[in-house]
């Protein structure tokens, strides 16, 4: 059974930096992509990031990048995303996501 779960968000002020985490168990981590998505209070979910199985693709959405980093670490089943330079409309909750497999979430706030 798939199990996906997030960790890593919170307060920050504008600016900022988090990195969030997701630690994946129940199938062969190393064999799939990846993505990060996210959704904002009364918008619809949207892609943020994705990552290829072995981590030598990636891609971003435009309001993201140059600010925000995949990565994944097959060792250790998990992936990541750095977030640099948080703006108040990063606000969301961040979604990891394998096929039509989604963690809970968690919440970024950035706020001052």
């Amino acid at each position: 059974q798939v199990q996906l779960v997030e960790s890593g968000g919170g307060l920050v002020q504008p600016g900022g930096s988090l990195r969030l985490s997701c630690a994946a168990s129940g199938f062969t981590f190393s064999s799939y992509a990846m993505s990060w998505h996210r959704q904002a209070p009364g918008k619809e979910r949207e892609l943020v990031a994705s990552i290829s199985s072995t981590g030598g693709s990636t891609n971003y959405a435009t309001s993201v990048k140059g600010r925000f980093t995949i990565s994944r670490d097959n060792a250790k089943n998990t992936m990541y995303l750095q977030m640099n330079s948080l703006k108040p409309e990063d606000t969301a909750v961040y979604f990891c996501r394998l096929m039509s497999s989604w963690g809970q979430g968690t919440q970024v706030t950035v706020s001052s």
